[in-house]
């Protein structure tokens, strides 16, 4: 999911020299002259687009340009514009890693794999089910960087007790399912939870910058969108995979023993094990019931509703204050200096390049906002409302599925997100209809060993040709975005009780519907 892009070093020098070209003629040529404001942000933006898609420098120093632009710039002072680099979203992030990391510190994450793994599989296809649901799960709640280093092993170890009884070349569709499955199931289970890959959690707080009086995007809510859209594109995934592209032969079959014996020497679950399991299954829990839920024919109200004022919980305090139980409970493993079930090292393995790529993100649609640059780029697309609605769902989840294969999907939510804003807006539909759809497509790189790190990781392992991975990820490309764009008009309207044909007054300056 989260990535940068690997552009060749001549496309990070021309957009070197681009970028501050396209800043200095927009600041010339303004786009909007009776908005000066709104035509210096729009230099600003374009010259962090640039720079974002060509890689042309650290995505992470792109994103710290708002703090030295938009004072200079006369956009925003410089304490209004730091303040979008640190806040409740972000709080979240840091929460959900480090209880991430406990459960990798712990080998938690392992045990769970193989436990869901074993009682899947049985014929290689259950097999590759099996892996694909236990690297489903865990990039629901974990980096899928890190679910991809830990599942390829697993998978590598019954592939080459496969090869050695039936060669390399009858296993070989066996082995590129099962690697290809890793991959993208990886990605598919971040889309599931707001926690699951960063762009989901961008577009949470861009969407509450953009509108300070919407109703915020709840972990429950996305989670009931995100799960029925992630589990049926692994699904979908699987068959394409082991009954369409890479059919194992009938005489093949799969070693059971080599997962049942990996289990085996992680021994019975440890006190830390268990310690982290409960707080995970906490957060997890307390995420998913913060505010109520509704699906129209059912309401189950949220345990926030029970104190005084549950406008003061959201979904960061309850991140922030289970991991930080995690520093309190002594372990009872003291093997390699581990004091605490986390302790201070933990520190540095946080992605704070991440961090800064959010707080880039927000600063822009901060900028958008406060600048009116979201009414003028609006205004360009008032055409579109004559197009039908599902359609251009359809094709946005189609521009952003295909532009992520080449660039960071969350440099590229950062980018569209505040523009499909306002284009929603003009084209009197509801926000959410464009932003939602774009932000999960964002998640759908399947064809280029260069889009996610997990394709990246199973190209690395030598058992996956290009090719293959290029013909099975345009077809599942194709089929997310289907799947996206459907299922989302079909559950969004009752997930976040709206109506997608019209603009709510939250949406308006004036407050009222155009």
């Amino acid at each position: 999911m989260e990535h940068t892009p690997r552009g060749g070093d001549r496309l990070r020098r021309i957009g070197l020299v681009l970028g501050p070209v396209f800043f200095f003629l927009l600041l010339v040529v303004q786009v909007a002259p009776d908005q000066p404001a709104a035509s210096r942000m729009a230099a600003v933006a374009l010259l962090m687009a640039t720079w974002w898609i060509t890689d042309a420098v650290p995505l992470f120093a792109t994103a710290l340009l708002p703090l030295a632009l938009f004072p200079l710039l006369g956009l925003s002072g410089g304490g209004e514009t730091a303040t979008q680099y640190f806040n409740s979203t972000i709080v979240l992030y840091l929460g959900g890693f480090l209880i991430a990391l406990a459960m990798q510190r712990w080998n938690l994450h392992r045990r769970i794999a193989l436990g869901i793994i074993q009682r899947v599989g049985g014929t290689p296809n259950r097999l590759v089910l099996g892996f694909m649901l236990a690297a489903g799960f865990l990039s629901m709640w974990i980096s899928n960087t890190a679910t991809a280093i830990m599942m390829v092993p697993i998978g590598l170890a019954i592939v080459v007790t496969m090869e050695e009884t039936f060669g390399t070349e009858d296993t070989h569709p066996f082995t590129v399912a099962v690697m290809l499955g890793i991959a993208y199931a990886c990605s598919m289970g971040g889309i599931s939870t707001l926690v699951g890959t960063p762009p989901n959690l961008s577009f949470s707080r861009i969407f509450a910058v953009t509108y300070p009086d919407a109703p915020p995007i709840g972990f429950g809510q996305w989670f009931l969108l995100g799960l029925p859209i992630g589990a049926t594109m692994l699904f979908v995934t699987w068959i394409v995979l082991t009954r369409v592209f890479f059919r194992t032969p009938d005489h093949v079959h799969a070693d059971p023993s080599v997962v049942a014996d990996e289990r085996a020497r992680l021994g019975s679950p440890s006190f830390e094990e268990k310690v982290v399991m409960a707080i995970f299954a906490t957060t997890a829990l307390l995420w998913v019931f913060r505010v109520r839920i509704s699906l129209g024919f059912l309401e189950i109200p949220g345990w926030s509703e029970f104190f005084p004022d549950p406008s003061l919980f959201d979904d960061g305090t309850v991140a922030i204050a289970l991991s930080a139980l995690l520093f309190l409970i002594p372990a009872r493993d003291r093997g390699e200096g581990k004091g605490m079930i986390l302790d201070a090292t933990v520190i540095r393995r946080l992605p704070w390049d991440i961090v800064l790529l959010f707080g880039g993100g927000f600063a822009l649609a901060y900028g958008f906002r406060v600048t009116g640059l979201s009414d003028v780029i609006g205004g360009r697309f008032a055409g579109l409302s004559e197009a039908p609605p599902l359609l251009i769902v359809l094709l946005i989840c189609l521009v952003i599925t295909f532009l992520t294969e080449l660039t960071s999907n969350l440099a590229t939510t950062e980018m569209i997100l505040p523009i499909l804003a306002s284009v929603s807006v003009a084209a009197g539909l509801h926000p959410l209809l464009l932003m939602v759809p774009a932000t999960l497509s964002a998640s759908c790189a399947f064809m280029m060993p260069v889009a996610t790190p997990p394709n990246a990781i199973v190209f690395g392992s030598e058992r996956v040709r290009i090719a293959e991975m290029a013909r099975a990820g345009i077809v599942l490309n194709l089929i997310g975005v289907v799947i996206v764009a459907s299922l989302f008009y079909a559950i969004g309207p009752v997930v976040f009780d709206m109506d997608p044909t019209t603009v709510p007054e939250w949406a308006t300056p004036s407050g009222v519907v155009p």
